[in-house]
């Protein structure tokens, strides 16, 4: 049966989430709330962790899982760069729902790529998404708590309803605001390309980049 967890997210319990991380440095899986959805964290230098999120949702090995990191200083060693757009944008957009695509190192897992070479990554603003990811000392897990091609969770009520005992750790912190995900940008192309609009809304980005002196975003929309 997986541990349930109920946490006030305006004030952690870190002797409870200590329960979380441990399980998370064991290899397993724990369900938590992020600022659109809830996520489902395994340590992602932990490979039979990763593949263990795959069979939980029922995912294709050839989709990309993207990461939550605790601030911007994790990001240079799993990235082979970090262009001077993705500094703009990591300065202005995070903690927050924006995924940004940048290279992958070669120290991270092609599970975590889906082979694509390339990697997500964001810093959450949700306090118990962030708090896992510090105790971690490394990069979580970001996908979605749901079946694949199922639709989002926004509740842990929603998690257990959909995934039962497959995860090992259900951290209920609340209702989350839902709607949309994070949006996705990929900075690994001149200009940067959105792969999918939520959450912040693609004008917005285009403005900052407009404002700092970069050129347009290459999207479908604009």
């Amino acid at each position: 049966m997986a541990l349930f967890l109920k946490i006030d997210p305006g004030k952690l319990d870190e002797e409870k989430l200590a329960e979380a991380v441990r399980i998370l440095l064991e290899g397993g899986v724990a369900a938590f709330p992020t600022e659109t959805f809830y996520g489902l964290g395994a340590d992602a230098r932990n490979e039979a962790a990763v593949e263990k999120i795959f069979r939980i949702k029922g995912r294709d090995f050839r989709n990309p899982i993207a990461l939550i990191v605790a601030d911007d200083r994790e990001v240079g060693p799993l990235v082979e760069e970090i262009p001077a757009t993705a500094k703009i944008l990591m300065q202005t957009f995070w903690p927050g729902p924006l995924t940004l695509i940048f290279r992958a190192a070669p120290s991270v897992s092609s599970r975590l790529t889906g082979g694509t070479g390339k990697i997500g990554i964001r810093i959450s603003s949700h306090p118990v998404a962030r708090f896992l990811a510090a105790a971690l000392s490394g990069p979580l897990t970001a996908t979605s708590a749901n079946l694949s091609g199922g639709p989002e969770c926004s509740s842990a009520d929603a998690v257990i309803r959909t995934l039962g005992d497959l995860p090992d750790a259900v951290i209920d912190g609340g209702p989350t605001p839902g709607g949309v995900g994070s949006t996705i940008l990929d900075v690994t192309v001149s200009p940067p390309r959105i792969l999918r609009e939520g959450a912040i809304p693609g004008g917005l980005i285009r403005n900052v980049l407009k404002e700092d002196g970069r050129r347009p975003l290459g999207s479908p929309w604009f």
